[in-house]
């Protein structure tokens, strides 16, 4: 199989390539049939939002054509991200929130034929690498029994339900907690439209230095 090589885009860069982005996230996730246009679609409108938050970095793997994308950003200062978040916050994690210190792995996919070929691991330590945070936050989906299993590790995260813990336990992240039905809409990678009122599953990696 060739070659996959990564690039760090800048914010004006992932606008102009948004349209090869969106159609990984199509294949990546294999939403319900006749339903693509209407994922692409989400997902593009969420991107438009993610792209003007503070701190917003995005690394694609490419090959004959994009086949893999990471991006992220600063969580919100407003604590709006936090707002459905079951049981107490602890009062560090707040104060990280609120400094701006905490970063948000937005998105990680990688499209089927490509998986465990470490290509989303090389992502996320791409986008890490240059990173001044001193928190790191993602939420995928929920497993729907509330446990995590399958497989995926570092090769890619194709279904957050069955994949991603494993995936971020092999990453040295720890599971923090979940997040309810109705937190704040468009946080949380392989979530497509119809399904913002999913529960999400927190994980954090702390401290990055």
């Amino acid at each position: 199989m060739a070659e996959v090589y990564l690039r760090r885009l800048s914010r004006w860069q992932a606008e102009q390539q948004r349209d090869a982005v969106a159609d990984v996230h199509v294949r990546a996730y294999r939403g319900a049939v006749g339903e693509e246009h209407r994922d692409r679609q989400g997902f593009l409108d969420r991107l438009e939002q993610h792209v003007q938050h503070t701190g917003f970095d995005m690394v694609v793997a490419d090959t004959a054509g994009t086949v893999g994308c990471a991006y992220g950003y600063r969580v919100p200062r407003s604590g709006e991200w936090w707002s459905d978040f079951q049981g107490e916050l602890p009062a560090d994690i707040e104060e990280l929130t609120a400094s701006g210190r905490a970063f948000l792995l937005a998105e990680l996919m990688v499209l089927p034929a490509h998986r465990r070929r470490g290509i989303a691991t090389r992502m996320v330590e791409r986008l890490l690498i240059r990173l001044d945070a001193d928190l790191l936050v993602a939420a995928p989906d929920r497993p729907v029994d509330g446990h995590s299993g399958g497989g995926g590790g570092g090769g890619g995260i194709g279904d957050p339900r069955s994949a991603a813990a494993e995936a971020f336990r092999a990453w040295g992240w720890s599971r923090f907690g979940v997040l309810g039905a109705h937190a704040a809409p468009g946080f949380a990678f392989g979530v497509p439209p119809g399904r913002d009122t999913v529960a999400r599953e927190v994980w954090i990696r702390r401290p990055l230095r």
